[in-house]
């Protein structure tokens, strides 16, 4: 195995969102689509289905995000397990590759995963 780090650019494409609950007094809760084009050290697609709440002042999310296309070169896929939370200016993000969750020449990809909200996916992983 080998370890790199890189960074990736993506730009999001499709953007749908559908509130599942919506109370009076608390945070919305959404469900949340959303397909990325990414480009430079992956070049390829992600499809993140995500579950956000979204408050006046504290918000956070959890996703499930398939990659498909190339890493570095090699072909295939894999899922990232992705979360963040806010409060006010104060911002946390993680992010884990899914086990066992590699397909063609990325089988056995294991890392973590951040990603900026500039449109940048930082990876450091092992294939």
């Amino acid at each position: 195995m080998s370890s790199q780090t890189i960074e990736a650019r993506f730009e999001i494409v499709d953007w749908t969102e559908k509130p599942y609950d919506e109370p009076a007094d608390g945070p919305k809760l959404v469900r949340i689509t959303v397909s990325k084009r990414y480009s430079g050290a992956i070049e390829g697609t992600g499809v993140a289905e995500v579950l956000a709440v979204q408050g006046v002042e504290g918000n956070g999310f959890v996703a499930s995000e398939r990659v498909v296309g190339s890493l570095n070169g090699k072909t295939g896929s894999f899922v990232i397990q992705h979360g963040g939370l806010a409060d006010g200016d104060q911002h946390s993000t993680f992010g884990t590759i899914v086990p066992h969750s590699g397909t063609g020449d990325l089988a056995g990809i294991t890392g973590r995963a951040t990603e900026a909200a500039q449109g940048v996916l930082t990876l450091e992983y092992d294939s």
